[in-house]
């Protein structure tokens, strides 16, 4: 082993951690230290290679897949979109703007516009379910006093 190498590797033992170093000092990462730095679990990190928003930046000998701290940022991008209510589509749009160089926010503005009026067509759904499940829950009061549910008779078709 070249000293270079052995003493990266020795330190990283001593230190008690599993990430691998290059001698340039740059992070590298297997798929199980890349997802414990982004603190989520491996299949997650191969999900989003599957929906192409990731790639590992090549292998070991031993054909492990290498991460390196640009992977980590990324996956780290992807995760936080997610949290603000991005979807993977939105996010692979994101991606590419980010990078592109250019100014992002008519974009961003645009994806925003679209998943606010996603929800604001949700929320009206939910509102109609809302309604219909209290006047179920009205019904069931009134004709429980006559020893039936009047929910269960219409569920089973006897309404």
């Amino acid at each position: 082993m070249s000293r270079p190498l052995a003493t990266a590797v020795g330190a990283t033992a001593a230190q008690g951690l599993n990430r691998v170093k290059d001698v340039t000092t740059n992070s590298r990462y297997t798929i199980s230290q890349l997802a414990r730095a982004a603190a989520v679990p491996p299949s997650t990190v191969r999900y989003y290679e599957r929906a192409g928003l990731l790639a590992p930046q090549g292998r070991t000998g031993a054909n492990y897949r290498v991460y390196d701290d640009q992977s980590l940022a990324r996956l780290r991008f992807i995760r936080a979109a997610q949290r603000l209510g991005f979807q993977l589509d939105d996010v692979r749009h994101l991606l590419t703007l980010q990078s592109g160089g250019n100014s992002a926010c008519p974009d961003v503005q645009a994806i925003l516009t679209a998943r606010i009026a996603e929800i604001d067509s949700r929320l009206r759904d939910l509102q109609h379910v809302r309604e219909v499940l209290g006047k179920a829950l009205q019904q069931c009061r009134e004709s429980e006093s006559r020893g039936r549910c009047h929910v269960m008779c219409a569920l089973k078709g006897q309404a």
